[in-house]
């Protein structure tokens, strides 16, 4: 079972038939052909398994998890692909990462989204643990959903990025979060993650090494 879903999201991938001076990718997501401008000089520039893994489950869970008018926010968003299939199912999309990254964020979101989604996404920077409140201030700042595919590796920053979750998670938020599983340090992050957030593995794929959950606040899940 693993290995057949697997290869069906494996195949919403596809690539230009001819080689041209910029790089892309294609994937086929929510009824659409979405090609997404790569830059392999960076992490955050590049499309990982991970981002299939939630756009696939976004797709094929519109009835359970319906995104029309939600508020959604992606933290780390790179090169823009779930902010683009959660626009393209309805919601209106904040897609956020590291100022550097924003260029090529925009660029992939407007050549995908523009006159085919109810609500233009939009971008905006967002440095894990740095003025949160004052460019998202809890008073104003309701998202319904807290996406992240693949904010997890080894990085300086899990301390700051768990800081990001927690400002930004409302009582009645869901996080849907995808993670590669690598190394014990990250490893660790789920546990930390776990004393704040009611976590629940929604999908597992072991030949990927990827697991999909849902979280929200502690003790609100069922509620």
């Amino acid at each position: 079972e693993d290995e057949r879903i697997v290869a069906e999201i494996m195949g919403r991938r596809f690539f230009p038939d001819l080689i041209t001076h910029k790089t892309w990718e294609g994937f086929h997501f929510a009824g659409h052909e979405i090609r997404i401008t790569e830059a392999t000089d960076c992490y955050g520039a590049v499309v990982w398994p991970s981002a299939l893994v939630l756009c696939y489950f976004l797709e094929t869970n519109s009835k359970q998890c319906n995104l029309v008018d939600k508020n959604v926010i992606e933290i780390g968003a790179g090169t823009g692909l779930v902010s683009i299939v959660a626009s393209l199912l309805g919601a209106f999309v904040t897609a956020t990462d590291l100022p550097e990254l924003l260029g090529n964020l925009q660029h992939n979101l407007l050549q995908n989204t523009k006159k085919k989604c109810k609500h233009q996404p939009c971008v905006k920077e967002l440095s894990w643990g740095i003025d949160l409140e004052k460019n998202f201030p809890r008073s104003s700042c309701h998202f319904d959903y807290i996406m992240a595919a693949d904010v997890v590796y080894y990085h300086p920053f899990l301390d700051e990025l768990l800081l990001t979750f927690d400002h930004l998670c409302k009582n009645d938020t869901v996080i849907l979060w995808a993670m590669k599983f690598r190394l014990e340090k990250e490893n660790k992050f789920v546990d930390r993650f776990q004393t704040l957030f009611d976590l629940e593995m929604i999908s597992n794929f072991p030949s990927l090494n990827i697991a999909l959950y849902k979280a929200m606040r502690k003790g609100r899940m069922k509620a």
